[in-house]
C-alpha cells in the first residue's frame, strides 16, 4: 500500500508549526519500534483524498457554513478543497431549513451524504466517561457521514438528513483535551479499555477515515495524541483512507476496523469500503504506528448468521499476519435498532429492514443518552453473544474479546 502524504499546511494559519510534529527530516518515515522506514520524498507521495475516488464518496456540491466557521483557518482550508461548491449562510449547523426535518430528504438520503456538507463550531466542549470502548468520549470533531450504513445511530438525531458537520474549531476541541489528559495524570489500574493508557474515543458520531477527506481534524488529532505518553485515541472506521498511513502516530491512536460477514456489509454498508479490504489493510496500519483493533459489529441475527461468522473468522485466521494477531483484540457489538429510523429506511432501503428489523426477537431499550431504541431480546442476545464468543475461540483463539453487548 501506498504512503501518500496528508500532513498539515505550514503557513501562518496552521494549528502546530511542523517542528512540534516531526521528528524526522521531511518526507522520511521514522525506523523505531513503530515505523516501518518506507518513506518516500515529498514530491513522490500522492494523497487519496485527490483521488477519483474519493471525489466519487464526496461530490460536494452545497456547503452550509456558519459564517465564523467558514472564516476560520480550518473553513477556509475545507471551502479551498470544493471550490464549485455553492456556500450558503446558515445560523446553526443544526437547524437548516430543508435539510434537517425535511422528509423528502429520505428520497434523496444517500446523495445528500455526499453532495451536502455543514461547516460548524462546536459550541459545548465536555469529555464523557464511557467504560466499554474507551474510557471517555471526547468532543467530536465532527458529526455524520458521508456513508450510508442502514443501522447507523448517529441520523436519529439529525431529522431525515446525515450529511458530515465537520467543526472547525479544532484547535479549541485539542485544547480542551489537553486540559483533560493534565487532569487525569497517569492511570492507575488497567481495565478492560487499555493497559495503562487513558483510552479516548475521538470518532463517536462520525467516522474519522473519511473526515480526513474533507480537511486536517483526523490528522491534527492524530498529531496530538502521539505527544500525550498518558492518552491514547480510539475511533472505529469501516473506510480505509490510505493517507492516515502517513500521520506516524507512534503507538498513540487505535483504529478499530468494523467487521461484519460480506453478504451482511453488502447490504447494510452502503458506500464503505469491503470487508475484505479492511482486513487486508490492518497489518499496513499496524506497521505504520497503529494500533489495531477490531469491532465484531453489528452482529446481525438472521437465518444463516452463525455460518457467516464462521467463514468471516477463519478468513480473518487465515490472512492476518503473526504481528496483527498478537496486538489484536475485538468488541462485540449486537445490532441496536431504531423505530424511527426504521421507518426512515422503508423509504430509501426497504431490504435492509428485512433484516433489522425483526420484532419477535427485539424488545425496547433506552439507550445511555435517553433515546428509546430496540435490541435483540434478552435471551436472544445472550444466546448470540455466548455463540460467537465459541466462534471466535474456535476459528480466531487469538482474538481476544475486550468485551460484548
Amino acid at each position: 500500500m501506498r504512503y501518500p502524504s496528508a500532513g498539515p499546511d505550514d503557513g501562518p494559519d496552521a494549528l502546530f508549526g511542523l517542528d512540534a510534529l516531526e521528528t524526522t527530516a521531511p518526507g522520511t518515515r521514522g525506523t523505531g519500534e513503530h515505523g516501518t522506514g518506507a518513506g518516500r520524498p515529498p514530491e513522490h507521495r500522492t494523497c487519496f483524498r485527490d483521488s477519483p475516488a474519493a471525489r466519487r464518496l464526496l461530490p460536494v456540491r452545497t456547503v452550509f457554513a456558519e459564517p465564523a466557521a467558514a472564516a476560520s483557518a480550518r473553513g477556509r482550508q475545507i471551502l479551498a478543497r470544493f471550490p464549485e461548491a455553492e456556500v450558503i449562510e446558515v445560523d446553526s449547523h443544526w437547524r437548516i431549513p430543508g435539510l434537517h426535518g425535511n422528509e423528502g430528504n429520505v428520497e434523496r438520503w444517500v446523495r445528500v451524504k455526499g453532495e451536502t456538507l455543514v461547516l460548524g463550531e462546536k459550541k459545548t466542549l465536555a469529555t464523557r466517561p464511557n467504560g466499554r470502548s474507551a474510557d471517555w468520549i471526547a468532543p467530536g470533531a465532527s458529526n455524520g457521514c458521508a456513508m450510508a450504513c442502514a443501522y447507523c445511530y448517529v441520523p436519529r438525531r439529525k431529522g431525515y438528513a446525515n450529511p458530515i458537520t465537520v467543526f472547525t474549531n479544532i484547535d479549541g476541541i485539542i485544547a480542551h483535551l489537553a486540559r483533560h489528559i493534565a487532569r487525569q495524570g497517569r492511570k492507575r489500574e488497567p481495565n478492560q479499555c487499555d493497559a495503562s493508557a487513558w483510552v479516548y474515543d475521538i470518532g463517536e458520531n462520525g467516522d474519522c477515515s473519511v473526515d480526513a477527506l474533507i480537511g486536517d481534524n483526523t490528522a491534527d488529532l492524530v498529531r496530538a495524541f502521539r505527544q500525550w505518553p498518558t492518552a491514547k485515541a480510539s475511533f472505529a472506521t469501516k473506510f480505509v483512507n490510505p493517507d492516515l498511513l502517513a500521520l506516524d502516530p507512534r503507538g498513540r491512536t487505535r483504529i478499530r476496523f468494523s467487521l461484519m460477514p460480506p453478504a451482511d456489509s453488502r447490504l447494510l454498508d452502503l458506500r464503505t469500503s469491503p470487508v475484505g479490504d479492511r482486513i487486508a489493510a490492518a497489518a499496513d496500519f499496524l506497521d505504520a504506528g497503529y494500533e489495531v483493533h477490531f469491532n465484531l459489529s453489528p452482529v446481525v441475527v438472521r437465518p444463516g448468521w452463525q455460518e457467516a461468522w464462521t467463514e468471516l473468522l477463519r478468513h480473518l485466521d487465515d490472512t492476518l499476519p503473526g504481528r496483527v494477531k498478537r496486538q489484536a483484540a475485538a468488541e462485540v457489538i449486537m445490532l441496536t435498532h431504531n423505530r424511527e429510523l426504521h421507518e426512515v429506511n422503508l423509504g430509501w432501503h426497504p431490504r435492509a429492514e428485512e433484516v433489522l428489523w425483526q420484532p419477535a426477537l427485539q424488545q425496547g431499550k433506552r439507550s445511555q443518552n435517553g433515546a428509546l431504541n430496540v435490541r435483540y431480546a434478552t435471551r436472544v442476545k445472550a444466546d448470540a453473544v455466548r455463540t460467537l464468543k465459541d466462534l471466535v475461540a474456535s476459528h480466531a483463539p487469538w482474538l481476544r474479546i475486550r468485551y460484548a453487548f
